[in-house]
């Protein structure tokens, strides 16, 4: 992974170094609205995910390089909600089996990437993103009815940061789609505490790897910047 973050940062280094006449510098921000799922194995068992959508708090602030009108990099920060819903059947071998549990993160990103094609009308974009988790909560029902709910602040149940991957394309007035794949697991499966006076481990076998795509507006120019520039014949 250090790798991969030294070969881009060399790529933007070599980048700016070279003169272009249309380079330009600016920023943007945007909301999210993600629609989540899981790639789960709690030990052996393998079902039960349920998309889970969250319109909210997710905001994410860019800012962005353009070599020229085809090429560009972005770098910035978000802060994400994000997560995901397991209700195992009560026949599985599942330690949940029978319950359902909703499982989110409150994360600081930080990402890294670059934007291919048309800068002021349709591109793509990829890049790296690290993510921070800060607050962490968990919803347990049974039965439809919440019978555990609970937050903690940078707790231990989940790993220090996440190892994320993500693409998109960028479509003309604002609107942008994205995929995104978390390579760590949601989950800290080594996480232990103490149940009537015995270690208890309650994640040890639960593989969940968090993927989602979302839909953002405004994310790198809005609807009104691209009025703007046509009117003033400023688009490619």
């Amino acid at each position: 992974m250090k790798h991969l973050l030294l070969s881009f940062a060399a790529i933007f280094i070599l980048t700016i170094s070279v003169k272009a006449q249309e380079k330009k510098f600016y920023t943007t921000s945007g909301g999210e609205m993600i629609f989540s799922f899981a790639t789960i194995d709690d030990n052996g068992n393998t079902k039960g995910n349920i998309i889970r959508w969250t319109p909210f708090f997710n905001v994410q602030f860019y800012g962005n390089y353009d070599v020229n009108k085809n090429i560009g990099f972005i770098f910035g920060a978000a802060i994400r909600n994000v997560g995901f819903i397991y209700e195992p059947s009560a026949s599985s071998n599942s330690a949940f089996a029978g319950t359902k549990k909703k499982f989110r993160n409150y994360d600081l990103g930080i990402p890294i990437g670059i934007k291919i094609g048309n800068m002021k009308k349709a591109f793509i974009f990829a890049g790296y993103e690290i993510e921070f988790p800060f607050n962490y909560k968990e919803k347990v029902f049974e039965n439809e009815v919440k019978t555990d709910n609970f937050s903690i602040w940078f707790s231990d149940r989940v790993p220090t940061y996440y190892n994320t991957f993500f693409a998109g394309v960028q479509f003309p007035y604002g609107l942008s789609l994205k995929f995104k794949y978390y390579l760590t697991g949601f989950l800290n499966e080594d996480y232990t505490e103490t149940v009537d006076g015995n270690p208890h481990m309650p994640y040890k076998g639960l593989k969940a790897n968090i993927f989602y795509f979302s839909i953002s507006t405004s994310l790198f120019k809005g609807h009104d910047v691209y009025i703007k520039e046509y009117k003033e014949g400023n688009i490619y």
